[in-house]
């Protein structure tokens, strides 16, 4: 199979996003609670980001900080932990809180660094079967040193076989890409 390796696009917001995960995962590191600090950042990152009105609340020009602070006390008094509550106060008064889904990402890429977990996607023509994709993660494992957890995504383009995207790196085993290059070797040779 061949291996490629992905670059990585909107540079500047990662640099902003980092900053601010950075920032959250080291407090939860001095307080022992990294695991509860993603659970919680990732319901309200998903509440502010799926919520259409509270997500025109938080982009809009027209509402204040204040409120939209206010806003953040109201909504989450007793329901996250404090420090998180902070967090996103924080995140209105620097006008970063639409970066919210950036600094999820970030933050889990942080605790899987900590959990040695490698996080992947394994494309098939057809949905694999749970032992399959254990055996898969099982040998990945192996290769990398790392936890590999994988998450089946189905895409029939690519007849069969299957291709594996861990982080920048991609995996290909499929038919699609050996048909391809059989392709092209067919179209130079006539």
């Amino acid at each position: 199979p061949k291996i490629y390796k992905r670059g990585r696009g909107s540079w500047m917001i990662d640099v902003i996003a980092n900053r601010y995960a950075e920032a959250l995962f080291q407090i939860g590191e001095e307080e022992n609670k990294t695991d509860n600090l993603y659970n919680e950042l990732k319901e309200v990152s998903s509440l502010i980001t799926t919520n259409n009105d509270l997500n025109n609340v938080m982009k809009s020009p027209l509402v204040s900080k204040n409120e939209k602070i206010q806003l953040i006390d109201t909504l989450f008094a007793g329901k996250i932990d404090n420090d998180l509550k902070n967090f996103f106060k924080i995140l209105v008064e620097k006008g970063r809180i639409t970066s919210v889904e950036a600094i999820e990402a970030t933050y889990k890429e942080l605790l899987n660094e900590k959990n040695n977990i490698l996080e992947g996607y394994v494309i098939s023509a057809v949905p694999m079967d749970n032992e399959k994709i254990k055996e898969l993660e099982t040998e990945l494992s192996k290769k990398y040193n790392k936890n590999v957890t994988l998450e089946n995504k189905v895409d029939k383009s690519v007849l069969g076989g299957v291709l594996v995207r861990l982080g920048n790196t991609e995996i290909d085993g499929t038919i699609k890409t050996r048909l391809d290059g059989l392709k092209n070797q067919l179209s130079q040779v006539i």
